[in-house]
């Protein structure tokens, strides 16, 4: 019989404990920064790394107050790097401060860049959040490991959320370091066209089959069955991208006419994000030739392109 999938179950019962050092494995403190909010749950999550020297994984935004609970937690220690998951400056804001206070360089998946040209009539709304003029003094790749002080890291690469995202496996242990990719509290946002879906899905199916099942988060708390909640998160989407046909298929011709009917009851505050991820499926859902898009005056229009077989019938 085929394997039923997992549900969704998200988790916001997390308590930051922030600017606080949080010691949540051997050799590796968190400090959640204060910027809370509804795309960075109770803040964004520094971890320390290493015992005599360290490594600053996603120094978080440039906040003084999140710079000082920084340098505290590194107490002195010598920074081998600041190494970034990607290049949002919930993550990376920071690093530049941190690297003129400790003299560590910036290691990351490269700069920051976008999936394709925006679009006519595309508002680029996450623009001001992508650091763009922010280099690395080291481009970090697929499959590469970077040591501190006896524990291993090795690279991998997580795109989709952003093109340079990476998650960070420490060898020997259950312990990934996943970033914006998987979080336990909500879904991932995917916006186009700083994200996509298509590798965003690609790096699900990879961190899956990774031998690594405790993910540390850059938002929210640790996910103890972390690829049971990946696979969930698959199936999810997949599940999102089934439903968009069948909207489309019974009548849904644009992105603002499937928030409306996919998410009935959603907070305005919500609706954006809502809209980013379904024109992220929709991309996807074009690039596989399962809908076709129509560029018109007022905007995309979409149409099922094998026929209407995936009739949705709460539309009729």
């Amino acid at each position: 019989m085929p394997r039923t999938p997992e549900a969704l179950s998200l988790n916001s019962s997390f308590d930051p404990e922030t600017g606080l050092p949080v010691a949540v494995a051997p050799g590796i403190v968190r400090v959640t920064a204060p910027n809370a909010g509804p795309f960075t749950f109770t803040g964004t999550n520094s971890f320390v790394v290493g015992e005599e020297r360290v490594l600053v994984i996603d120094p978080g935004p440039d906040d003084t107050r999140h710079l000082d609970a920084l340098l505290a937690a590194i107490d002195g220690r010598a920074v081998e790097a600041i190494v970034l998951t990607h290049t949002h400056r919930d993550h990376s804001g920071l690093a530049r401060r941190l690297k003129a206070k400790t003299g560590a360089p910036i290691w990351s998946g490269g700069p920051h860049r976008l999936y394709r040209p925006t679009g006519w009539l595309e508002r680029r709304l996450l623009a001001r959040h992508c650091d763009f003029s922010l280099l690395p003094e080291r481009t970090l790749e697929d499959g590469e490991t970077i040591g501190i002080d006896g524990i291993g890291l090795t690279v991998l690469a997580t795109p989709g959320h952003t093109a340079n995202h990476l998650a960070f496996a420490v060898a020997g242990t259950p312990y990934l370091f996943t970033g914006d990719h998987v979080m336990g509290w909500s879904s991932t946002l995917v916006a186009p066209p700083d994200g996509a879906m298509a590798p965003y899905l690609a790096a699900l199916d990879k961190v899956i089959v990774a031998p690594f099942t405790h993910y540390l988060p850059a938002h929210g708390g640790t996910i103890p069955e972390g690829r049971k909640f990946a696979r969930a998160l698959l199936a999810h989407r997949q599940e999102r991208n089934a439903e968009i046909q069948r909207k489309v298929a019974g009548g849904a011709t644009s992105a603002a006419q499937l928030v409306s009917r996919m998410y009935r009851g959603l907070k305005p505050g919500l609706r954006r994000a809502a809209r980013w991820t379904v024109e992220a499926h929709l991309d996807y859902l074009v690039e596989r030739g399962a809908l076709r898009r129509r560029r018109t005056l007022l905007g995309n229009r979409y149409t099922v392109a094998n026929g209407a077989e995936a009739t949705d019938q709460s539309e009729s």
